[in-house]
């Protein structure tokens, strides 16, 4: 027969299921360690170490090259290796990089749904626009530059939106964290004895109260689901780009693509002269402006987030749920 864990040996199988989901801020004594490293001596001196950083790999680059160009991006990248260290270490942003490793590889199975399930919805909208002439010629007269300043306010918008709704989402969840709801989010993880015991021995006043989540814990929370959110959307829009290529190169004829945009269409790869660079940067338009698209819907509309956020909420319910009774295990008995 097991001997059963004490509170202890709880919270420590809890810390393990905190890093291994990107939230080392979910720890008590981790997220003491981080307020301490961003005390403001500490970061002066970070930035000092930066700056210094900066001007030697400047002074370098141009003392071997003398361009100016290379100088100030050398510069750059130098002042962001103190910065990228000094986080990995004092800061356990170590631990948020591996999970999005691990989180980037396991999302690739989720291709699969989305193109079965989001495409359709979104091609019954999209197809129109690619087939209309202005969007050619609006495309089609970027270069590459502003095209990928379009592709990157695009990603910032839907950035911006979810960084506005999720704050919204955790609220709702840690304000109505009562005893039943505790017992299904913590189902199928390391605190499912230990949460049922905190829901039948607790008052449900005091689960809620443990499980407000704020400040650090908080930021943590919301990058974590930013990221599930953002690989997801990431993986439509590359499914997106690539329909609309190949579509474009079995359905849009040269002599089409020259009346809309007023110019014979030029290959992107001599090796293939139906995709051109007409093409990409229609394709690739299209795609960030789905990307933003589903992001908004997959919020905000019943059915999409009912098939494409829901996973997102699950998780955000079973990290509170597992957070809500650390905290009660470390709150001293009465």
């Amino acid at each position: 027969m097991a001997t059963p864990r004490s509170d202890d040996e709880h919270r420590l199988a809890a810390e393990d299921w905190f890093a291994s989901r990107g939230l080392p801020y979910f720890v008590d004594h981790v997220r003491s360690e981080v307020r301490t490293s961003l005390a403001r001596p500490r970061l002066l001196a970070l930035a000092a170490v930066s700056v210094v950083f900066a001007a030697a790999a400047f002074l370098a680059v141009w003392f071997w090259s003398e361009d100016p160009s290379n100088s100030i991006l050398a510069a750059m990248v130098s002042s962001g290796v103190p910065l990228a260290v000094y986080a990995s270490r004092a800061l356990h942003a170590g631990t948020v990089a591996r999970w999005t490793i691990g989180r980037t590889l396991s999302s690739l199975g989720l291709l699969v749904p989305l193109v079965t399930r989001a495409l359709p919805l979104l091609l019954l909208f999209v197809t129109f626009l690619f087939i209309n002439t202005e969007v050619w010629q609006v495309a089609s007269s970027l270069d590459d530059g502003v095209l990928w300043v379009s592709v990157l306010l695009f990603a910032l918008v839907a950035v911006a939106f979810l960084l506005v709704r999720l704050p919204e989402e955790l609220d709702q969840v840690d304000d109505e964290m009562t005893g039943e709801r505790l017992k299904a989010a913590c189902a199928g993880t390391p605190l499912e004895d230990e949460a049922a015991r905190c829901a039948d021995e607790t008052d449900d006043a005091v689960l809620v109260a443990c499980a407000q989540v704020t400040g650090l814990a908080k930021a943590n929370l919301v990058l974590v689901l930013l990221v599930s959110q953002a690989l997801q959307v990431l993986l439509l829009s590359l499914a997106m780009f690539l329909f609309f290529v190949v579509f474009g190169m079995v359905s849009i004829r040269d002599d089409v693509v020259r009346a809309w945009v007023g110019h014979d269409p030029s290959p992107f790869v001599d090796a293939v002269p139906l995709f051109t660079h007409e093409l990409a940067r229609v394709s690739t338009f299209l795609a960030a402006f789905s990307g933003l698209y589903f992001t908004v819907y997959a919020v905000s509309d019943d059915s999409y987030r009912k098939q494409f956020f829901g996973s997102l909420m699950t998780q955000l319910r079973r990290a509170v749920g597992v957070r809500t009774v650390y905290r009660v295990l470390a709150s001293p008995s009465p």
